[in-house]
């Protein structure tokens, strides 16, 4: 699995995976995937809560369109991550909507306002792909 990049012991980021790919996550210790791709993304795999929540673990969906980046849908987004057990997978397509909003809600955790946040992501250039970028 060299999509997957371990950003640190409760959170990893990648594009879409692979239905193959899910035992071996499974079986590296994750408790739960986090999905931010729409189903009417091209690659979307419908399959994927079923095939997650039968290898026992937590699925959660919030469809986020890169167009649509805010800070009260990166709230929502933060909510849901600090739910999940953990480790948690969050992937997208191709990485860059879940690596933007792990990267801001690590800030935010610590001690950063979500403004400094989205202004660090686009300093980034993360949130200059998110206008850039169509879905």
């Amino acid at each position: 699995m060299h999509t997957i990049k371990k950003i640190n012991n409760d959170l990893s980021i990648c594009g879409q995976i692979d239905p193959e790919e899910l035992k071996q996550l499974a079986d590296e210790g994750y408790k739960s995937v986090l999905n931010l791709r729409s189903p009417d993304e091209q690659g979307f795999q419908d399959s994927e809560e079923l095939d997650i929540q039968l290898l026992g673990l937590q699925y959660a969906h919030l469809p986020t369109k890169i167009t649509e980046i805010n800070p009260q849908i990166a709230l929502q987004i933060f909510q849901k991550i600090t739910e999940l057990p953990k480790p948690t997978l969050i992937h997208c397509d191709s990485a860059v909507r879940a690596i933007a909003m792990v990267l801001m809600y690590i800030a935010t955790k610590q001690g950063m306002c979500l403004e400094e946040a989205f202004k660090q992501a686009e300093n980034l250039g993360l949130l200059e792909n998110f206008v850039n970028v169509k879905s």
